[in-house]
C-alpha cells in the first residue's frame, strides 16, 4: 500500500497595528524606529516578515508561513505592541536589597550608566555592571525602582543586578544576601 502525499496549505498572515498618540515611525527594510519627545528605540525584525508604514498604522505581513515564520510573526507583533504601550506608559520594576551579614550599598552612577554594588559578602572590590541609556533608577535603600520605556532594556537591567548579587560557593539558607526582584510590569511577587 503506498502512503498518498498530502499537500500543505501555507496562509498568509497580516496585522496592523495603530501608532497615534504622538509616536512618529519609521521603517527601514526589516528596521522599525519609533521616536517620541526625544527617545528613540530601534527594533530588528526577522527579514521574513514584511513591515510597511500605511499612514500612522504600521502593517506587519507574511507570506506562506510555515510554522518557523508564525512564530516569528507572533514574536515581531509582540515586540512592536510592548513598544509602542512602552511611550505611553513606562515599564517599572521593583527590587529590594536584602542584607544579612554584610551591609550591601547599592548605587548608581547616570554618568556611566552603571550599578556599583560594594560589600557584597564583604568583597573588598566592588561588583559593577552597566545599562542602557534608555533606563532611569531610583533608589532608595532598600528599594530600587527601575523605569524604562522599553521593555526589554528596563528587564535586563534588572535581571543583570540580580544576577550579579547571585551568591555562589555557600549556604542559600545561611546568605540570603543580594538584591532580588519583588515587582515586574503586571506581577507581583510580594
Amino acid at each position: 500500500m503506498e502512503k498518498q502525499k498530502t499537500k500543505t496549505v501555507r496562509k498568509s498572515f497580516s496585522v496592523e497595528m495603530d501608532i497615534s498618540g504622538g509616536i512618529e515611525a519609521e521603517v527601514h527594510g526589516n528596521e522599525i524606529i519609533l521616536k517620541k519627545n526625544g527617545k528613540e528605540i530601534k527594533r530588528k525584525v526577522d527579514p521574513s516578515i514584511h513591515l510597511e508604514k500605511v499612514g500612522d498604522k504600521i502593517k506587519l505581513s507574511v507570506k506562506n508561513a510555515r510554522k518557523k515564520e508564525k512564530r516569528m510573526f507572533g514574536s515581531a507583533k509582540s515586540h512592536i505592541k510592548n513598544l509602542i504601550e512602552g511611550f505611553g506608559k513606562e515599564y517599572e520594576y521593583e527590587l529590594e536589597i536584602c542584607n544579612v551579614h554584610f551591609p550591601i550599598t547599592v548605587t548608581f552612577d547616570k554618568a556611566k550608566s552603571e550599578f556599583i554594588v560594594k560589600n557584597m559578602l564583604g568583597e573588598k572590590h566592588p561588583r559593577i555592571i552597566k545599562v542602557s541609556k534608555n533606563v532611569e533608577v531610583e533608589i532608595k535603600a532598600p528599594h530600587v525602582k527601575i523605569k524604562s520605556f522599553s521593555l526589554e532594556d528596563a528587564g535586563q537591567a534588572a535581571a543583570n543586578l540580580e544576577k550579579l548579587t547571585r551568591v555562589r560557593n555557600r549556604d542559600r539558607n545561611k546568605f540570603q544576601d543580594g538584591v532580588f526582584i519583588t515587582k515586574k510590569p503586571g506581577r507581583n511577587f510580594i
